[in-house]
């Protein structure tokens, strides 16, 4: 019988309740330890470039929180330097998400629709073959 819509037998192929062979989870799982990986590279890059640079910004008003801690001392040194307050809760922001997104996948697992789209592009890869970036650390 002929496939009438290509996408409706992928979902089909990708559904949660038929088995995958076990070549094929596990370069899922190597797909989404790269993904992790890749997020906490960028994390790191983050606070080695504008954390850093937000902190150095930031030493005067830090100094003086640290003789007297107030909440308005705070206030006061992220209000009167915006670039260096928006660059740290960029860093905060990123990291925190991700060790919700990480924490929420270790003790719920991965999503459904998450487990979809890394086997979509598991998938991908292994049509394009050897020449995708992401095919010796994916694949082999």
């Amino acid at each position: 019988m002929p496939r009438l819509n290509p996408v409706e037998s992928s979902a089909a192929e990708l559904a949660p309740d038929i088995e995958l062979d076990p070549i094929f989870k596990n370069q899922i799982d190597n797909l989404y330890r790269l993904n992790l990986y890749g997020r906490w590279l960028v994390i790191v890059v983050l606070w080695l470039t504008v954390g850093a640079y937000s902190l150095w910004e930031l030493r005067y008003p830090i100094s003086l929180i640290q003789e007297d801690f107030t909440w308005a001392a705070v206030k006061y040194g992220l209000i009167f330097q915006p670039i260096p307050a928006v660059g740290l809760c960029l860093c905060v922001g990123m990291m925190a998400g991700t060790l919700v997104w990480q924490s929420r996948n270790i003790i719920w697992g991965i999503p459904k629709k998450e487990q979809q789209r890394l086997a979509q592009q598991v998938g991908n890869i292994r049509k394009q073959g050897s020449s995708h970036p992401l095919w010796k650390f994916v694949v082999k």
